[in-house]
């Protein structure tokens, strides 16, 4: 049996989520599109709303909701402020590898802290020589006693003004072959946040990057086995990641659908709304089926992590499809609006703006494409 609808527990917790999204974050979402970065108020409603803790168990003080509710989360935020989704999306991005990959003590130690947002999480991955393909990664580590020793940049990092736990993928400089994963706090000697970066869209979240110089870490804060830690970082952004990009597309998607029904039943040409044009209803007729495409897409995926079956594949199916449709729709939206389509105070150029950044996130719609080229050859 298929059954497409949520739960009642789903239900009631959209509904808590487009409540709270509606008081605390609505009334910031042109202040935070203003400043370019996220907004302290915000993060602190996030944090008692434990919102950072959907996923995680309940044994470590999660809300133990599962995936499909983080996408929900994701996708009510997104309506509203597709930048403070993001910022929430990599949030869980920087736990799923503690809550996968970490050990008993590590679990332990961090996991409580991230579920009440007391701690705030981001994973490093990304280098100037290193995002789709991260194997072309800078940054080594050397053991030294009961510390491995980190050198690096790790550049266009979501949260990394405002987290204080990374998730650091480095490689052994005498091993081209090893990569391992470490946990590091920011006040960790040699840690240093280096500059923040200004995107295009997303607002209601920050970006920077952070800098390595002889970092110690102690060894209990390697997460895996050591030499295999591109399999933990590269599963967390295959499925969480990943996830977490379709959610905040889905927002997108959806808010924009919204806005253009209502502005073509509104603009009259000739006598009449301009919704009684082919034309424009064409438009609307594609983003509809866009938004039912992606969640049809999204939703099974996240489903299918709720009962631990491996999803990398659909999530590579979901990502790429959901955020070409967020471009897609965020272009139809703008025609469909003329030139209230491109000022600054429209909703619809902000979301255009959003929409481009979901792209390259969490990997390229080309290297989406290879995925699924490659699970298609077999």
């Amino acid at each position: 049996m298929i059954d497409f609808t949520f739960t009642q527990e789903q239900e009631d917790f959209r509904k808590q989520v487009a409540d709270f999204t509606a008081s605390k974050i609505a009334p910031k979402a042109k202040e935070m599109e203003q400043n370019k970065t996220a907004d302290k108020e915000v993060v602190e409603a996030i944090k008692q709303a434990k919102l950072t803790g959907v996923f995680i168990p309940k044994e470590y003080g999660g809300l133990g909701l599962g995936y499909v509710a983080r996408l929900i989360a994701l996708e009510e935020i997104a309506k509203v402020s597709p930048g403070v989704s993001m910022m929430l999306q990599i949030f869980g991005l920087g736990i799923e590898p503690i809550l996968k990959s970490g050990n008993d003590d590590q679990k332990q130690r961090y996991l409580p802290g991230l579920s009440s947002g007391e701690k705030l999480a981001t994973v490093a991955v990304t280098e100037t020589t290193g995002g789709s393909d991260p194997t072309g990664i800078e940054t080594t580590y050397t053991k030294e006693g009961n510390y491995y020793i980190l050198n690096g940049r790790k550049i266009m990092l979501t949260n990394a003004p405002v987290a204080n736990t990374f998730v650091v993928l480095a490689k052994d400089p005498n091993n081209p072959k090893a990569f391992s994963t470490f946990i590091i706090e920011d006040n960790f000697e040699g840690f240093k946040r280096g500059k923040d970066w200004n995107e295009i869209g997303l607002h209601g979240c920050s970006v920077g990057e952070i800098l390595l110089q002889n970092c110690k870490v102690p060894q209990e804060n390697l997460l895996g086995e050591e030499g295999k830690g591109m399999r933990v970082a590269m599963s967390a952004i295959g499925e969480v990641g990943r996830g977490g990009m379709v959610g905040v597309g889905l927002g997108i998607i959806s808010t924009l659908l919204e806005q253009s029904v209502n502005f073509s039943k509104k603009r009259i040409l000739y006598g009449k709304p301009i919704s009684n044009l082919q034309t424009i209803q064409n438009k609307l007729a594609q983003m509809k089926l866009d938004l039912e495409i992606s969640r049809l897409l999204g939703y099974r995926a996240a489903s299918m992590q709720d009962k631990g079956q491996r999803c990398d594949l659909e999530f590579a199916m979901a990502k790429y499809y959901t955020t070409e449709a967020a471009q897609r729709c965020a272009k139809m939206a703008v025609d469909i609006h003329g030139g209230y389509g491109v000022v600054e105070e429209s909703i619809v150029t902000r979301f255009l703006r959003d929409s481009f950044v979901l792209g390259p996130s969490a990997g390229t719609s080309d290297i989406m494409m290879v995925i699924i080229a490659r699970a298609a050859i077999g």
